[in-house]
């Protein structure tokens, strides 16, 4: 987990440990070799208190991008992910902060066991808005304030959540971050 300092980042690292995965939180600014050295199955970017279309806003190492392991970013770590590949974000039409229906587009691999078009509660923190998502990918969710709460890249096996999926207020989460763990990264509950 690399961490933009959003105060769920513990419990993203918990949830997956509870899982019986092992995992680790390390700092956003992490080098290449840094991150090449700790041999990832995947990565997954923490949320933030910032806002990805700030100058100087963090950002990781686009090089990080080009490693073979899945990506996952969560809230401002979608943020990341989007604008990285030539998406766009913008200030959000107002901060949603609370529980928010999400409806599922596209089940694939991350929404696994959900069915398209559910509705599923999930916990929104947020000041920022995807506005437009890289070419090629598609949205997997929506909901009423973010028109894209969550997309992906399949073939890349990169994916982005403007909900968090880590906190109890989402109470399918947990299926949204095992499906992450293990039908992406395909990591083995043996830790």
């Amino acid at each position: 987990v690399l961490d933009f300092g959003s105060q769920y980042t513990q419990l993203i690292a918990r949830r997956i440990r509870e899982s019986k995965v092992y995992c680790e939180i390390r700092p956003f600014n992490l080098t290449l070799e840094e991150v090449q050295e700790l041999k990832p199955e995947g990565i997954i970017l923490s949320g933030g208190p910032a806002s990805v279309y700030q100058e100087n806003a963090p950002k990781v190492d686009e090089a990080l991008f080009r490693l073979p392991a899945p990506f996952l970013g969560i809230c401002y770590g979608m943020g990341v992910v989007n604008l990285a590949f030539g998406g766009e974000a913008g200030r959000a039409d107002r901060r949603e902060y609370g529980p928010a229906d999400l409806i599922i587009d596209n089940n694939g691999d991350l929404f696994h066991g959900f069915s398209a078009n559910e509705l599923a509660r999930v916990w929104m923190s947020h000041g920022d808005k995807m506005t437009a998502f890289p070419k090629g990918w598609s949205v997997l969710a929506h909901s009423a304030n973010s028109p894209i709460a969550a997309f992906a890249d399949p073939t890349r096996r990169f994916f982005g959540v403007q909900f968090h999926p880590e906190v109890a207020h989402t109470p399918r989460g947990r299926e949204i971050l095992d499906n992450f763990v293990f039908r992406v990264c395909h990591c083995r509950p043996d830790w």
